[in-house]
């Protein structure tokens, strides 16, 4: 696969020759809504013997005018959302650097200079997905902005199941902050993952014979809120079933901000320093204030067989 980074104005050099079937959209996430978009493009590009472009933004265009007070989390950093669309069949992915001034075009202005310049011979993305302001830049407007140069493909909302609310970023976002993370998932259509750095801790689940990960995860990245959940952990390429405890440590006086800790099945290396992906599968329970160390240890023991029930049949 091939990733280009675009900023505008365009530098035409940078652009394949050749038509190609492209897919629009921020795709955060790449959930089941974006890959419906993905493989109907996939779809014809294949039939017509085309490349696959996708058109996506290396960050969050809200970003630029500060509509995040808190800051922006992703469900897909850029390095994972392109990782996902080479897997779905991605030939070219087309990075661009939102700013001000790709912002400012009007929609013809962006049909004409920017999108013609990817030689689109179809173009094809989500019911509600627009390239300008929200009122003109919309897909019913974009056939009248072609001009016959390019058809244009409109794939409908995709439902989540059993509602009649659509699959979106915002609402996978919704299930993962209310700990419904198995919802998640099936939006999705894969397991929830986030990245991290095995830092060094308090050492606490060493001393109580149950040795944890502590993982710093980048803050632009969605942590399911505090909580225990079933999860699995890659480490230099091979996937080990544990379960991750967020939380502030109730039990042995409360740390001044959240950590995550991975408690590792059948699994005892020293891995300080070491970048890691984490799987989150379920939600177990809500953080609890012991009243001593034994009882924390019998709860977490009770976990880990709950987890390794779950883990054995997924």
């Amino acid at each position: 696969m091939q990733q280009v980074k675009l900023t505008y104005p365009l530098n035409k050099d940078q652009i394949p020759d050749g038509p190609v079937v492209l897919a629009m959209g921020f795709f955060d996430g790449v959930h089941r809504g974006h890959k419906a978009v993905i493989n109907t493009a996939l779809k014809i590009a294949r039939e017509r013997q085309l490349p696959l472009a996708i058109l996506t933004y290396s960050h969050a265009p809200g970003i630029v005018y500060h509509q995040y007070k808190a800051g922006f989390k992703y469900l897909t950093p850029a390095p994972r959302k392109a990782a996902i669309m080479h897997e779905l069949g991605a030939d070219i992915v087309y990075m661009v650097s939102f700013t001000s001034a790709y912002a400012s075009q009007e929609p013809q202005d962006f049909v004409d200079n920017f999108l013609m310049a990817l030689h689109p011979e179809v173009v094809v993305a989500g019911f509600d997905h627009t390239y300008g302001k929200k009122d003109v830049a919309t897909m019913e407007r974009l056939p009248e902005y072609a001009k016959g140069r390019f058809e244009v493909v409109t794939v409908p909302k995709l439902t989540v199941e059993d509602g009649d609310g659509k699959v979106s970023s915002t609402y996978v976002r919704e299930c993962l902050t209310n700990h419904k993370i198995e919802e998640a998932n099936e939006a999705l259509g894969y397991t929830y993952t986030t990245t991290g750095l095995v830092v060094h801790g308090f050492a606490r689940g060493r001393t109580l014979g149950l040795p944890t990960a502590n993982i710093d995860t980048p803050e632009t990245e969605i942590v399911p809120p505090i909580g225990v959940y079933v999860t699995e952990v890659k480490i230099q390429g091979k996937w080990y079933g544990g379960m991750a405890s967020v939380g502030y440590n109730v039990t042995f006086g409360k740390a001044d901000e959240p950590t995550v800790e991975i408690y590792l099945f059948d699994f005892d290396q020293m891995i300080y320093g070491e970048e890691v992906s984490v799987r989150w599968y379920k939600y177990l329970r809500g953080e609890i204030k012991f009243d001593s160390a034994d009882a924390l240890v019998d709860q977490m023991k009770q976990d880990e067989k709950d987890a390794r029930a779950f883990l054995a049949q997924k």
